[in-house]
């Protein structure tokens, strides 16, 4: 190439570069949490060590002496040994992580199986022209199943849900909305779910699925609140489809012509499945009121339901073997996240800052008015969402923080984990890094400002709801 050749290429290359901007990706949360267990690991060199003085309540929980606390000498932790933190706190919650993969591997028999799917069909087939109807007793099997599944795990639904409300009149948002906000309810208010709750009432030492009667009362406040929405919704839909954000795309989707019939009928191999995950459902509910049942007996109803939905779904050994482990291997992430997240708390623990950080929490939220501390805590958590999408991660990053400080002002441990449920639950519906989020919105080509247009004041309202529930929560000392 010669230098007059050259000179317009490198210009033009140039003026490339200039107008091309890199637009910001968000790291993944594996990235998030090594640079908030790099930062801590800093933390230990500069924020003074201290402690409070801890004693054993009327409850028998440990928890802080609010007039006791005093500086001691820096234990800063070495940066080297940050790999042996990491490997030491997966140890300590193998427990966990095995709980978590093996509902993995349940959950993708029921998948596969189509049971849903049929039992989604038939439902909306009754109820096609009675969407008062139709929506809530939709929402209320997405909000019923989520009480311990994420809602990552009905991206693959989110297809047929669309399929079905466009083929009753609706727009896809509509469709996605059905699962994304009863799948929402059910995960937010944190009733069952062994990913969030069980992790943040296991490190605020709390029992097992304990304050299990208020939290149902949250998720049928919030039922309510996003099907009145949602029915308002799509009734406005349906009179003017020029009133959907979606309304243009709409018109090209391949499902806009598609009929309910299409969808498989529920025999009785899926009535089966179904009534398996039921069972296991219930037993697991009932193991951990009755009978003291912790996170290794829920991981083996999970391996043992895996067992019976393989069998159900006609498999054989063999490829039932390959199945779960697909299912697992969905679910490692989730898993890995909870090893590295409570590195974290380890590390600050190590260092004795956390009752520092507490320590200068309490001071700063001091003037906040009583009534306001359980909005106050709720709206700190929400803050934190946004950095820790997981909400295993969120859950052994913040509670050890979160429950200690909660004690020093008057907010019980219990109203704490709600503050955690509601925030970790609520916001992923909003975030751009979420991935059930845009994994769902993804699957159906809906793009995230279309989404939002729908969204927003909705958010808004649930956020509102949940100062309120924070402060019903406060008021009666939610135990």
């Amino acid at each position: 190439m010669t230098a007059a050749n050259a000179a317009p290429a490198t210009a033009h290359a140039a003026s490339g570069d200039k107008g091309t901007k890199r637009k910001f990706k968000v790291p993944h949360t594996f990235v998030i949490i090594m640079i908030i267990i790099l930062a801590v690991t800093a933390l230990t060199w500069i924020v003074p060590a201290g402690e409070y003085v801890r004693y054993e309540n009327s409850s028998g929980q440990m928890v802080v002496d609010p007039e006791q606390f005093t500086y001691v000498e820096q234990t800063p932790v070495n940066p080297l040994l940050i790999p042996l933190y990491i490997v030491n706190a997966m140890c300590s919650r193998i427990d966990l992580m095995l709980l978590i993969m093996f509902s993995g591997g349940a959950f993708i028999f029921i998948t596969k199986s189509g049971a849903l799917h049929s039992l989604v069909a038939r439902i909306a087939k009754v109820f096609q022209n009675r969407l008062y109807l139709f929506i809530p007793i939709m929402t209320t099997v997405f909000a019923l199943i989520c009480t311990t599944q994420g809602v990552n795990q009905f991206i693959a639904f989110a297809p047929i849900l669309v399929m079905i409300s466009m083929a009753m009149g609706l727009d896809s948002i509509t469709g996605v909305a059905i699962i994304l906000l009863g799948g929402s309810v059910g995960f937010s208010t944190g009733t069952f779910n062994p990913s969030t709750t069980l992790i943040a009432q296991g490190i605020a030492e709390l029992a097992p699925y304990s304050g299990l009667a208020f939290r149902v009362i949250n998720l049928v406040v919030f039922l309510v609140i996003v099907n009145v929405y949602l029915v308002h919704y799509a009734n406005k839909i349906r009179k003017d489809p020029t009133k959907s954000p979606m309304y243009e795309l709409d018109k090209t989707n391949e499902y806009k012509n598609l009929d309910i019939d299409s969808f498989g009928p529920m025999d009785a191999r899926k009535a089966l499945i179904i009534l398996a995950l039921v069972a296991a459902l219930a037993a697991m509910v009932i193991g951990s009121v009755n009978f003291g049942w912790d996170t290794p007996e829920l991981a083996a109803v999970f391996l043992a339901l895996a067992i019976v939905e393989g069998f159900l779904s006609g498999e054989t050994p063999s490829s039932m073997s390959t199945e779960f482990l697909t299912g697992c291997k969905g679910m490692l992430s989730a898993a890995m996240v909870i090893g590295l997240a409570t590195s974290i708390s380890d590390i600050m623990t190590a260092g004795n800052i956390v009752d520092t950080v507490i320590h200068a929490m309490a001071t700063l939220m001091a003037g906040t008015p009583a009534f306001l501390i359980g909005p106050v805590m709720y709206l700190a958590n929400v803050l934190v969402s946004f950095v820790i999408v997981s909400g295993s991660g969120m859950a052994s990053a913040i509670i050890p923080i979160t429950a200690p400080l909660g004690d020093l002002l008057g907010l019980t441990r219990q109203s704490t984990v709600l503050a955690f449920n509601f925030a970790d639950g609520f916001s992923n519906y909003v975030q751009p890094h979420s991935t059930a989020l845009m994994g769902m919105l993804g699957a159906v080509n809906i793009p995230y400002d279309r989404w939002m247009s729908f969204m927003w004041k909705l958010f808004l309202i649930i956020m509102l709801a949940c100062c309120v529930m924070m402060g019903i929560a406060q008021a009666i000392g939610y135990m």
